[in-house]
């Protein structure tokens, strides 16, 4: 009869037991998967390196990558601000994701007059919480040369310049 006692509460302990861890995961909250939108206006973007097309590192101020080099700013409302590693004002307007995540589009606009000074559309290579990177070409007819720009998530506070 003890031995009875003793396998029903070790049954018992383990019902109890699966009950409740098996309860508590239930109350994790899962985050929702976020758009390619979502998650490039996340966070601040900062140009941490560079690779041309044989997957070479390029340094920061070379003439193809001097000019996409800096802190980039994307807002849910679709604006859009870059500043250069000294915090001065490079470019601003207005930006979008592809619904697939595979190409931005900046279109870059007059502080001052808001006219159109440029649309650029890039092809997105990385795009997730921890990476953004993009590919430029030197020259729009040769696809067999590229730089991919590459960002990572910066803490860089915005210059109210």
């Amino acid at each position: 009869m003890n031995n009875l006692k003793n396998l029903s509460f070790i049954l018992l302990s383990l019902i109890f037991t699966t009950l409740v861890f098996s309860c508590r995961k239930n109350r994790e909250e899962v985050a929702p998967a976020l758009t390619p939108s979502e998650i490039l206006a996340s966070t601040a973007w900062k140009t941490t390196g560079a690779r041309n097309n044989a997957g070479e590192n390029v340094p920061l101020t070379h003439p193809n990558v001097a000019g996409a080099v800096g802190y980039a700013y994307y807002t849910m409302n679709g604006t859009f601000v870059i500043y250069d590693l000294n915090d001065v004002l490079r470019i601003q307007g207005d930006w979008s994701v592809s619904a697939d995540g595979r190409t931005r589009t900046l279109i870059a606009k007059n502080p001052e007059t808001q006219d159109v000074l440029f649309t650029r559309v890039v092809d997105i290579t990385v795009l997730t919480k921890q990476e953004f990177t993009y590919r430029l070409y030197p020259n729009n007819s040769d696809r067999t040369v590229y730089y991919d720009i590459i960002h990572t998530p910066t803490t860089h506070t915005r210059p109210n310049k």
